[in-house]
């Protein structure tokens, strides 16, 4: 347990890009940028799937990136549908600019692994991704949300990520045995 905590730090530390001032500006955003970055993210991690699906044969770590493509892609559509139904745009910024160059970088890394140590960066990756994101989503998107249509998005989906968390810290175990 001691190293899956010492992990998700790492995640949440890479996420915030190791600032504080960056965690401020994170709560310092309006609500439609924080849904681009909920957008980003959610796109990251549908990427973060397919590679999955393309470099592994562990039929655990399958299920999981399919998952990720079903959940994240249905939590987008309804983001989508809300701005719509709004009338708004999502607003990139330089959390969002942050993440994917972050994901750029860690998939090319990843890109470069195969059997075992793709299926363990991967499932480690996931877990630190879902800590940080959870974390960010629950105690510094949700209390700055002013919408209450986005705020209970943001709630639903929260709910979802967080049992990804807890499929991922089980992928986690099962590939470290």
């Amino acid at each position: 347990m001691k190293k899956l905590s010492s992990l998700a730090a790492a995640g949440v530390a890479a996420f915030l890009l190791v600032s504080p001032v960056a965690a401020q500006e994170a709560a310092d955003l309006n609500d439609l940028e924080i849904a681009h970055v909920a957008y980003v993210a959610d796109n990251i991690d549908i990427r973060y799937a397919h590679l999955a699906l393309a470099i592994s044969t562990n039929p655990a770590i399958h299920e999981f990136a399919r998952t990720m493509i079903r959940d994240h892609s249905a939590v987008n559509d309804q983001a989508l549908a809300l701005l719509d139904k709004l009338g708004a745009e999502a607003q990139d910024n330089f959390l969002s600019q942050a993440l994917l160059e972050n994901a750029d970088k860690l998939v090319d890394e990843m890109a470069g692994l195969r059997g075992a140590a793709f299926d363990k960066r991967y499932a480690e990756n996931e877990l630190a991704y879902h800590i940080a994101v959870n974390d960010l989503v629950e105690n510094t998107f949700i209390p700055n949300i002013e919408n209450v249509e986005v705020k209970a998005l943001f709630e639903a989906g929260l709910e979802i990520f967080k049992a990804h968390q807890g499929h991922a810290e089980m992928m986690v175990e099962q590939v470290s045995q």
